[in-house]
Order: C-alpha cells, then sequence, then structure tokens
C-alpha cells in the first residue's frame, strides 16, 4: 500500500532525577553530600531511509516515545542516559508541527537526519549545591521533562519527470513502456489511484526517473477528485509532461485546465520546463490531420501501443533534465 500521509505524536525521553545522599565510610562520622545528578533522557530523530518509499509503517504507529534518563544515586553516580528513539522515513518527507505553518523539517537525502523532540536534562544531585556556607544541603533537583510535539508527516516523491494529464490520457501506459513499472493499466477513468515510479534509461548508462500520478480533473487543486492528494509528488520534479489523448475534442482546453490546477497547487511548477505530448497516434489513420495548440505550445506525437514516437521524446525529456 502506498501511504503518503501520517500525522503521529513524538516524546522526548525525561531527565533523571538528582539523588539526596551522604557519604557514610568507617571512621568518617559527618561524610559529605555525594548525590549523584539525574541522566538525560532519549531524544526523537527523524532520519531517512533510502530502502523506504512510503509512511505505511508510521501511519499505523500513532505514537513514539523515547526512553527516559535515570535517576542519580550514591558516590556522585549520575544515572544512565536514555536511549535516543531513531524514525526512519523515505527520501522526500516534510515535516510539520501540528498548528505551524513552517515546515520544520525536508529530509531528501539518505542519513539526512532531525531532531523532532529535545530531551530533558537530568536534576542535579546534592553534592551539586554544596557550599563553603551550605556543606550539608538537602535539596536536590527533578529532571527536567523531554519535549513533546504532533508532527505532520507528507511525503513528496522524488522524480525527474512528472507525467500530469486527465483521467486515461495513457500516463500508466507509457509508464510501463518506458521502465520496468508496471502501474494498473485499463480504459476507464482513475485507474491509477496511487503514484508510480519508473526508471527510464537511456543511452548505454544514462537514466532518470519518472513519475506518473492520478489523473487531474478541473478543481484537482482544490481538493475535487484525487488531485490535491497527489499532486505534491511533482513538486520536486525538474520536468513536466502534459499528456493529452490524442482525440480529445478541445485540446487547448485541456492544457489550460491542466495548467491552472498546476498554478493553483503551486505557481512555481508553471516555471518548470515541460513538454505537450498527443498519446495513442495509433488511433488516427496515418493520412488524419494531428491537432495543433494556439497557445504557442510545441507538441509531440507518440503511441506507447506501437512505440511511435517513444525514440524521440525519451532523449527530448533527458535533455530537459539536464538543462534544468
Amino acid at each position: 500500500m502506498f501511504v503518503d500521509y501520517a500525522k503521529i505524536k513524538v516524546s522526548a525521553g525525561n531527565g533523571g532525577n538528582g539523588c539526596v545522599s551522604f557519604r557514610r565510610q568507617k571512621f568518617v562520622p559527618k561524610g559529605g553530600p555525594d548525590g549523584g545528578n539525574g541522566g538525560k533522557g532519549g531524544d526523537v530523530i527523524f532520519r531517512v531511509d533510502s530502502q523506504l518509499h512510503t509512511l505505511q509503517d508510521i501511519k499505523y504507529k500513532k505514537s513514539y516515545s523515547a526512553a527516559n534518563g535515570g535517576d542519580g544515586s550514591s558516590s556522585r553516580k549520575t544515572g544512565q542516559n536514555g536511549d535516543d528513539i531513531i524514525i526512519p522515513v523515505p527520501p522526500g518527507t516534510v515535516l510539520t508541527k501540528v498548528g505551524e505553518k513552517r515546515i520544520a523539517a525536508d529530509l531528501v537525502k539518505e542519513g539526512d537526519e532531525f531532531q523532532g523532540a529535545e530531551a530533558g536534562l537530568g536534576g542535579r544531585g546534592n553534592h551539586e549545591f554544596a557550599t563553603s556556607t551550605h556543606q550539608s544541603p538537602r535539596e536536590s533537583e527533578p529532571g527536567k521533562p523531554g519535549e513533546e510535539f504532533i508532527y505532520e508527516l507528507e511525503l513528496k516523491l522524488l522524480a525527474d519527470v512528472g507525467l500530469v494529464g486527465l483521467p486515461n490520457a495513457g500516463k500508466s501506459t507509457l509508464l510501463s513502456k518506458l521502465s520496468a513499472a508496471r502501474p494498473k493499466i485499463a480504459d476507464y477513468p482513475f485507474t491509477t489511484l496511487e503514484p508510480h515510479l519508473g526508471i527510464v534509461k537511456y543511452g548505454d548508462f544514462d537514466s532518470f526517473v519518472m513519475v506518473d500520478i492520478p489523473g487531474l480533473i478541473e478543481g484537482a487543486s482544490k481538493g475535487k477528485g484525487m488531485g490535491i492528494r497527489f499532486l505534491r509528488h511533482i513538486e520536486r520534479t525538474s520536468v513536466l509532461a502534459l499528456l493529452i489523448d490524442i482525440t480529445d475534442e478541445d485540446p487547448d482546453a485541456t492544457v489550460s485546465t491542466l495548467l491552472d490546477e498546476l498554478k493553483n497547487h503551486n505557481k512555481a511548477l508553471l516555471k518548470r520546463p515541460r513538454v505537450v505530448v498527443f498519446t495513442k497516434r495509433d488511433l488516427l489513420p496515418a493520412e488524419a490531420e494531428l491537432p495543433q495548440l494556439k497557445d504557442g505550445e510545441t507538441a509531440s506525437f507518440i503511441s506507447s501501443v506501437s512505440g511511435e514516437g517513444l525514440s524521440e521524446l525519451v532523449p527530448q525529456l533527458a535533455q530537459l533534465c539536464h538543462e534544468d
């Protein structure tokens, strides 16, 4: 199951309590204070693990707590520090504290870390309070509480080329033809219910990553259909490919709809290099007039079934990726 959203509570460990203790040694009738300090609690740390691809494991565990620090003891022994808790997340995870608009962390590369909650420090034992005028202190400090937050986690897939189009525009078929990805393909809208990644190889050793997101419809950026949930997955793409069914009766309106939804979701998407690709070329007779776009958009024509145009499309996309 592909899961790209989770909300969890994280709690860092509390610090251990300081100890009140006095030395008890033979022939030392008035031993001084020797109560030790409490240990530090454990931190909560988010860490990128490139072996993960969804937030599924995190979604179904609602709460994460690090260990508390141990209490101090006699002989000035400091309590044991609590163990940190490491929460592995997939590359592309964005963390936001509930109630705040500012992004707390954007974890992209293997090994990237973010301290989600800081542990409490241990309290001081009574030996820390001894002075020349106060030689037998009986006070100590309790451990400090660890931080506690609720985080929203969003996964934004990392890809070079994002396929954008209306439902049943041929995105999944194209991805399956160019890569080893095998998304569900059928001749009805909303076949794709989750994003799919595929590696497109070209030349001898080069490749780029392509993502197919579920079809967009007008109003997707406002939550209609499934668009708002999946539009985030093209935010990191370098190049956009707008796929239009060649039998579309008004391709200019379709391009306009797609661009409007991209703009409403994130204006920066309109600045990305893009290509318009008419799919299903095999549905038109060879002698049929090909559609032309009015707004200066140039278009390519392909058939994922016959393979027509694919050998020209791949290097075009690759070049745009390198130019970015």
